[in-house]
Order: C-alpha cells, then structure tokens, then sequence
C-alpha cells in the first residue's frame, strides 16, 4: 500500500476549509456558523445564551452549536451575517467571527534529549519508569484527533489511583479509560452530523495517538516502524494521565470544538494542554478571534499551562503562529539519527540519500537511469521536465527506469512527482532537494530518495558520460549518533510575530523530526504489503515538537505543583541549550548559526528545567497591559478576564513598543533608531530554595549595539523574593542593518539563568 505522510493528506484539504471560512470571515458576509464570545465565565449559562440568541434570531430552532461555561463565557451559532453583526452590538460580547478550521501542524528522541548535547543526564524517577516519585500526578489534555487506547503506550499497569480532583470523563467511551487514559471526548463539528462520530474519540487519522504517547506514554520495549528505529518508546512524562478531547476530523478542527475544549478542560482539572494544531501563517487573526488564543487565555487565568505548536510554514520569518504570551510557543529541531537511502551507481560509486522506504530492487546498480529533462515531450518546457511535473515527460523513455528529478519550481509536491513517475512506469526517483534536508518522508515500497544539490553532480556527470547509465536504490538503513544535532527542521515556522513582534517567538525547540510514537491500528496507508498494520510510526512537524515540551511541563508540575504555568515557561525557556552534539551551536537546516527567531530560547532541556534557580512569573497585570498595548480598551478587558484588580485602567499612552516590558523569559525590542536607547526593566523570582545567593552577570551580543544592564548582580536572601533589573539598549550606529541577537545571563556557579532578546530597527 502506497503511503503518505499525513501532512501531505491532510494539509490541501485543511487549508482549503481554512481558506472557505477565511474567506467569509474577510467579507463578513457568509452565513454559517459564528462564535460569540463573552469573555471569561461569570455565571453565564447555556440558558443564558439562549435568551441572547433568541433575543436576534426569530425564525428558526437548533441555531445553538456550542456553548462555553466553564472558564469561558460565548457560545457557536448558526447565524447569517445580519444576524451575527446584531449580536456583535450588544453588551458583554467582546466579538462575533466566523468559525475558522485549523490545520494539524505535522509533516528516539526522548533518549536524544537526555544524552546528546551539553545535556547532563537526569536520573530521577519519572524521566524513566510509567511512576512519578511525586505524590502529585500531573494530567495532560490534548487536543487532536482522538487516541487509540489499545495502543501498550496507554498502558494503565502498575499506575496508582487516578487523582481525586479529577473531574472528567469518558462519555459513552468508557473503554477508553484505563488508568492511563482518564478521559474522552468527543466535539463534532456542525457539519459532522452524518458521520456518526458523537461521543466517539477514537483516532481516525493517528495524528492524536501519536502526540499524546509522545507526551505521556508509557515504557514500550523493543518499538520500531517495520524495523527502523528500534528501541524503547515512552513519553516524556510516562506517569502522567492523558484526557484527549477529539475536536479534529479529516476535514479539520473545528474553531467552536476547540473551544468547547478548553472550557470542558479546565472544568475537567488537567494541568497541561497540548495543541499541535494552528492556523496557516498566512491566515492568523487577532486574538480576540483566536479560539486558540482565546481558550489558552482562559487556562491560564485558570492555572492551566499551555503547550502549542508553532507551525509548519518555515523557513520564512513571520511564520510562527499561536503567538500570544501566554502560550508557550514550540519550533522543531532534529535528533541524532537519520533515515539513508543511498543510490549506487555504476563502478559502486555511492551517492547518499535521505528517505524511510523499504526498495526491493536489489543492491546492483542494474537498472537504466535517465534525467527528467532527458524524456521532456515536445510541449513541455525543460524546467517541467527536469522538476517531473506532471504530464511534462514521455511515459516511453521512463518505463523500467529510475528517474532523476529536480525539486526548485514549488509548482508540485514531492509526491506529485512521485505519482508521475509510477504513472508513466518508473521504477525509482531520485529527487534533488535541499529544503527537506533532515527530514525523511516515507514512501514505503517505492524506491524514492532525496539527496542534496551538492551531491547532485556526481549523478549528472555519470550521465553525461555514459550511454547506458544504471543505478539502484537501497532501502532505509538508519544513521545513529549522528552529527551534527540537534538543528532547527527547514519546515519549522520562523519568528518575528506578525501579530506582536515585541513578543519574541517562538519560545523553545523540541525534536519533531523523523519522530517514532504510536500510531493507531488498522491503517492501511502505512501498511507494507503482506505485514500486519504497525503500531508505530515515524512523522514530522511541529506537531511532534510541542508534546515534547508539553511532556517536561507535566513533569515539572509533578515536581512542583504550585508553580504558575508562567514559572514552569519560565523554567523551560531559561535551561535550555543553545549547542550541539559537537559542542556547536545549534544551526539553522542551511548551515547558519540559528537565532532566536528559529529556535527562540534554544532546545529543550530535560534536566536543568527542573532546577531554573530564579524564573520570570508574567502576571495578571502583565497579560492585562498587554491586552492595553495591543489595542484593547479598559471596558474591554475587564470583561475578558475575571481576575481585573479593582481600579485597573490601561495606561494612558499604551502603545505595541510598550509590550517589551511586561514579564516575559525573553525581550524583543523594535524601532531602535538613531541612537535613542529603549530601557527594559524584567523582575526574577529565587525559588533555588537555598535562601542566600548572589547572581552575577554576563551579556552576549553582537556588534551594532551597546547593551548595560543596572545592576550588575542580583543578591537575593531569602525564598520567593523578587529582584528586578534594568537593560538599557543603544545602537551604535544610525541603522540596525540587520536585527541583533543575544541574550542576558544571570549565575551564581550552579545555575545559569539565561534571557534571549533580539533588537531591532524595523
């Protein structure tokens, strides 16, 4: 059976439901569905909304979809656009949108994390038994495609009791809960009637399944794709519980679930929330018509940590999605092993390749190889034929051959190409491309491998020096230890914000390529012919990254349960590395240095996260000033959140260069001209438990930039005490020519507390 990379099924489809609903929503004349959102919970009831609908809506029953209690106040209607802009105008609603779909973010690791940078290896417990040594268990709600509870990475042996302030629950789905799994869920969409998928969480595509046993799943010996990648399968927390709540299909992921989501999440009681979902980067809108942001929002307020994806749009800048401070925002780096599948040419010369594919050509370089430009019809241009684009080459001169191709049009996929060589009877592909580089697509059993533009010579002068040119293409063998690692995926969205720059994203770095996770049965598109369905299997995207980091936050909660979800952002962000596996720094997938935009605060540590020394706690007010500064009004936001102190007002003279000072474990300073400095002031809190400690400093910066920072060591004296400190930023020069990276670090011997912050004169 021939098989796909679940992005490549699900991201035309998706985006072409994002692009239907954007669309309605720009022209603000599409009657459909609409979400009305009333801010945060304050007694509202199902009943409530009701009257509100009813109040405009006269002419028809069942117009409510959805309604939101618990957290958040609004509720999904069916509403023509007449309909919805009354509703808009009426008090206590902050906004009225359409329902926007959402994409899911995905085109050894655990192990990679612990021992393969700068890393030290920790030994506690709970990084290496399905127990957590903590008297609390952490719970950890994701929001996906469902799971496959079956699955031995859901296994409930030997966890102890589910904990008593759980209130969940598995529905109808009552197989679904085992210990492990605590809850189900289920949210169709409002065109999702006839599919009969009510109170059904089941994982239908493998995307859920495969997130939620990267979180959290438990010890699985000996686990491997069809042989690759053997070794042991767990998540990054395997004593956590998981509830997954379905609020994706096939056909997307629904705005109006996804808030239906949060609110029945932070009803439920979990502790971390995981969404490896988003939208495009061309297509992202304000937070106030985000249920994205909007959900997160009210988790936070409610204590609930939030893990999401940055998305998959890279390597262009102002790609990162799901921005607002008070996500934590995940990129994707790669790990230390490698899928090779090489091509042979005449004489043994070996070219090496990169792909997950299980050829059955032999090992000989037998068969006739021909270049895609070589077989170009008379009607094609050459660049159609060279990139194999459909119906630009002579289906005679391919049959029985392996085709080389290029890959510098963006006009088709790689599987377009694919589909054209089998279509016209080739036997392999061998394609040219160095934008997927460190990422191995799966193409099952056909002999399709990826090598790079420098390597791709050697082929062409092979065949330009011979009449009869052949060559084999060898199965997958995997590279182990590989260096250098990690490096920042090529598909991972890039910062700055397009919404709010003087927030730096996205936060951190996690492995989301080439990942090995549970993967639900019975799917045929990833089934060899004549084996069994497998139970795991190897994807990427950004989709794979964020369960990583969601995974450390539940063991960190374990840890310490009374840590604010920004302090465990904090304690993440602050620990993590900058240098490879060959005591480097971490690169972009071009080669260059990466910065801040590619990877935030670096990649994700698994050890020093649970002993951050000080962390940055973003407030209330902080998220409040924010709010101020992005352009919302006092009435506003006091409807919003629940936790608006008595006599809040937003500062007179709010502005979006205003947002660098409020509390976050980065700093992003823009509009840096002439030689006007800008002032930055970020408060830290000791909780190193061992009272008296001094921290010194010490700036890393490049030229262009004269950074002083008052004062220059921090002593504090006793626990839960907080310091602040002031960064002053002056250019050097007229013009930043380039934007400036570098980061502010405080020790003490022991801990290293570190502050990226970029500069800039846009």
């Amino acid at each position: 059976m021939k098989s796909y990379s679940i992005s490549y099924i699900l991201f035309p489809i998706l985006l072409v439901a994002f692009l239907v609903e954007s669309a309605g929503a720009a022209e603000g004349e599409k009657d459909g569905v609409y979400i009305v959102y009333m801010g945060a919970a304050t007694g509202s009831s199902k009943n409530g909304h009701a009257q509100l609908l009813s109040s405009v809506l006269k002419r028809r029953k069942n117009a409510l979809v959805q309604s939101y209690e618990h957290g958040i106040s609004g509720f999904a209607a069916r509403l023509s656009a007449a309909e919805a802009q009354s509703i808009a105008k009426k008090p206590g609603v902050v906004s009225v949108f359409p329902d926007p779909v959402y994409q899911l973010h995905t085109t050894r690791s655990w192990d990679f994390l612990k021992y393969g940078t700068d890393i030290v290896i920790d030994s506690r417990p709970h990084s290496d038994s399905n127990s957590s040594s903590a008297e609390y268990v952490a719970i950890i709600g994701i929001l996906d495609t469902g799971i496959s509870p079956e699955s031995e990475s859901f296994s409930g042996k030997d966890l102890g009791p589910i904990p008593s302030r759980w209130n969940g629950t598995c529905g109808d789905a009552h197989d679904f809960c085992n210990g492990k799994i605590i809850g189900a869920r289920s949210y169709n969409s409002p065109d999702d009637d006839d599919e009969g998928l009510d109170n059904a969480p089941r994982d239908t595509i493998g995307h859920g399944t495969h997130v939620a046993s990267t979180a959290a799943g438990t010890m699985v010996t000996d686990a491997s794709y069809y042989g690759l990648a053997t070794g042991n399968a767990k998540g990054g927390s395997p004593g956590s519980r998981i509830a997954m709540y379905r609020v994706c299909t096939r056909y997307g992921c629904q705005g109006s679930s996804i808030l239906a989501a949060f609110s029945d999440a932070i009803k439920d009681g979990v502790d971390i929330l995981s969404l490896s979902l988003g939208s495009p980067a061309s297509y992202m809108f304000d937070y106030k018509e985000d249920p994205i942001a909007i959900g997160a929002f009210h988790a936070v307020e409610n204590g609930i940590t939030v893990v999401c994806s940055g998305g998959n749009d890279g390597p262009s800048e102002e790609t990162v999605t799901n921005v607002a401070p008070w996500i934590l925002t995940v990129a994707a780096t790669t790990i230390d092993r490698k899928f090779e599948s090489n091509v042979v040419l005449q004489g043994k010369k070996v070219v090496k390749g990169e792909a997950i594919n299980f050829a059955d050509i032999g090992t000989s370089p037998i068969h006739p190889l021909i270049y895609g430009k070589s077989a170009k019809k008379t009607d094609a241009t050459e660049s159609e034929a060279r990139n194999c684009n459909p119906d630009s080459m002579d289906g005679e001169m391919i049959k029985g051959k392996i085709v080389l191709c290029d890959n510098d049009d963006n006009s088709n996929t790689i599987h377009d190409k694919e589909d054209e060589v089998r279509s016209l009877g080739g036997i392999g592909l061998v394609l040219v491309d160095d934008k997927t580089s460190g990422v191995a697509s799966n193409y099952n059993e056909f002999p399709l491998t990826v090598i790079s533009s420098k390597d791709a010579p050697a082929i062409l002068s092979y065949l330009n020096s011979t009449k009869n040119p052949v060559a084999t293409i060898l199965p997958s063998t995997v590279v182990s230890q590989y260096k250098p690692a990690p490096t920042v995926a090529y598909f991972s969205s890039r910062g700055p914000s397009s919404l709010s720059r003087n927030i730096l994203k996205p936060d951190i770095a996690a492995p989301g390529v080439d990942i090995l996770a549970a993967w639900m049965a019975n799917d045929t598109e990833v089934t060899l012919k004549g084996k069994e369905s497998p139970k795991f299997n190897i994807i990427s995207g950004t989709s794979m990254s964020c369960p990583h980091v969601s995974g450390m936050a539940a063991v960190i909660k374990s840890q310490y349960p009374s840590w604010s979800p920004s302090a465990i952002k904090s304690a993440i962000m602050s620990t993590a590395s900058q240098i490879n596996n060959m005591k480097a720094p971490i690169t972009a997938e071009s080669g260059a240095i990466a910065t801040a935009y590619d990877y935030g605060a670096g990649e994700i540590s698994t050890s020093e996260a649970l002993q951050p020394g000080l962390v940055y706690e973003t407030t209330t007010i902080d998220y409040l000033n924010f709010l101020c500064c992005h352009g919302y009004n006092t009435s506003t936001i006091e409807v919003i959140s629940k936790n608006v102190p008595d006599g809040f007002a937003c500062p007179k003279e709010s502005s979006v260069d205003m947002i660098s000072n409020i509390n976050y474990p980065s700093i992003a300073v823009f509009s840096l001209t002439g030689k006007q400095s800008k002032s930055i002031t970020r408060t830290l809190t000791n909780i190193a438990g061992d009272g008296n400690s001094t921290y010194s400093l010490t700036i890393e910066a490049t030229s262009g930039l004269t950074i002083t920072v008052s004062p220059t060591s921090l002593q504090f004296t006793k626990n839960n005490q907080k310091l602040s400190y002031q960064v002053t930023f002056t250019p050097t020069v007229p013009t930043l020519l380039k934007d400036v990276f570098g980061s502010i670090i405080w020790t003490n011997k022991k801990i290293k507390v570190r502050t990226p912050f970029v500069a800039s004169s846009r």
